[in-house]
């Protein structure tokens, strides 16, 4: 007797998942490894946060913490809206710690967010969601990104115009991004159509790579290829880059700063840009220096700009780190 579609999709999660379950092991080694690392690495950081903490406002860093929640809120709600278009039910609290280890991979794991969608997909997958769907989640979940990332940067690129502060310099910078935003959905479409087929002969040798390719073109085209879903996923996309903005607007205001959205809109974007088109892992380095330079630009004083980035960073960067080490243990305890 033909298997109904519910009982073929849970037949093939299962055999997912254990295929899956091989790259759990090493993404949770590679995390927990990571991790040491980059905190022995970045030590004295995260003392000048802890040091700048203990002189700011108490009610603004707690405002920033709140800002910083919804954001990860805001990456939740997006899977939960593929995971809906497909029909599938997942509580929306059981993909929020799902958020934190994702974000937690991608921090210490440095491969263009490659380990925390395998890891996204993985994690699902434990939820009992269909591989299908699960990939579908993290494919659109990059359109969103790129999409809303690029309106944001053609936002910065106007206000830093009306501003006075473009150069050709920045100009360039963001021309290659948005190149770069164009391209790296255009290629995930692609691949999605093509699946193995698209796959070097060399490299169909290695299984994990013949994995990858398959998982990619199982998504299925009525979600991956849906407009309207990515349209709403991007919104919402809009709304943690606007959170993670009016974030570094409260640390300016937490060390006594007037109010300026555009400045710190125009600087988190111009130095994610630079981070982002950069060499160096995680924009660490380039990311703060672009963000000053910026708030400069837009009148914000030095002293102000660097302490309010450090202190930005430290919500951003070493806050989530501790979560997502805790919330990765907890993910590798799921069958």
């Amino acid at each position: 007797m033909a298997a109904k579609p519910e009982e073929f999709e849970a037949g093939d999660g299962k055999r997912g998942s254990l295929r899956a379950g091989r790259w759990a092991k090493w993404i949770f080694a590679l995390l927990l490894a990571g991790a040491v690392v980059f905190a022995a690495m970045h030590w004295g950081d995260v003392e000048k946060f802890t040091e700048l903490a203990a002189h700011a406002q108490p009610a603004w860093l707690a405002a920033a913490l709140v800002l910083q929640l919804l954001t990860y809120a805001g990456l939740s709600a997006q899977w939960w809206l593929v995971l809906e278009h497909g029909r599938t039910k997942v509580p929306f609290k059981a993909l929020f710690p799902i958020t934190i280890s994702k974000l937690f991979a991608d921090q210490v794991v440095p491969t263009s967010g490659m380990s925390g969608n395998i890891l996204l997909v993985d994690r699902l997958m434990a939820r009992k969601v269909s591989r299908r769907n699960a990939v579908a989640a993290a494919i659109l979940a990059i359109f969103a990104y790129y999409a809303s990332y690029a309106s944001c940067a053609l936002a910065a690129a106007i206000l830093l115009w009306l501003h006075g502060g473009i150069s050709w310099l920045l100009i360039s910078a963001i021309s290659i991004f948005l190149l770069l935003a164009a391209a790296i959905p255009a290629g995930i479409l692609w691949l999605q159509g093509k699946g193995r087929a698209a796959m070097p002969r060399w490299l169909g040798r290695f299984g994990p790579v013949r994995e990858l390719f398959d998982m990619i073109g199982e998504a299925p085209d009525q979600l991956v290829r849906d407009p309207k879903l990515v349209g709403q996923m991007a919104l919402i996309n809009c709304g943690v880059w606007i959170a993670d903005a009016l974030t570094l607007q409260v640390c300016l205001l937490a060390l006594g700063q007037p109010l300026a959205l555009d400045a710190a809109f125009v600087g988190l974007i111009i130095a994610s840009i630079i981070a982002t088109i950069g060499p160096v892992p995680l924009g660490l380095g380039s990311f703060e220096a672009s963000a000053i330079a910026t708030l400069r630009l837009m009148g914000v004083p030095f002293e102000a700009a660097l302490s309010a980035t450090l202190l930005y960073r430290g919500f951003t960067l070493w806050l989530p780190l501790l979560a997502g080490l805790i919330m990765s243990r907890r993910e590798l305890n799921r069958p």
